[in-house]
């Protein structure tokens, strides 16, 4: 069964980088469509990127895009989020997930209890 761990979340000033990381075990994160969703405070969970299982797609929810860039090492089994210019809006606990459905405008979830999701990494954007 595919197990996902995140990490790389922390505290980050406004303007700030972070590159988050999600390792998988168990099974081959190529076989799967990938994403990456937020729960901020207050708000509902966001998705905010996908990668198809061939890698050759990836979007973005119009608030990651021009900052954030995901991407796939197979090699290493490992999924990653590069964020850029973060913003206090980006606070939230980020989730890697697969088996996902990727939208041209960001990822979603395939529906019931389906997908697999790691237990997510905080990101604090303050000052």
């Amino acid at each position: 069964q595919l197990q996902l761990v995140e990490s790389g979340g922390g505290l980050v000033q406004p303007g700030g980088s972070l590159r988050l990381s999600c390792s998988a075990s168990g099974a081959a994160l190529d076989y799967y469509t990938l994403g990456w969703f937020r729960r901020a405070p207050g708000r509902g969970r966001e998705g905010i990127s996908c990668m198809s299982d061939s890698g050759d797609t990836t979007n973005y929810a119009d608030s990651a895009k021009g900052r954030f860039t995901m991407s796939r090492d197979n090699a290493k089994n490992t999924v990653y989020l590069q964020m850029n210019n973060l913003n206090p809006r980006d606070t939230g606990v980020y989730y890697c997930a697969a088996a996902i459905i990727c939208h041209p405008w960001g990822p979603s979830p395939a529906g019931g209890s389906s997908g697999y999701w790691g237990n997510g990494t905080l990101v604090n954007v303050s000052t």
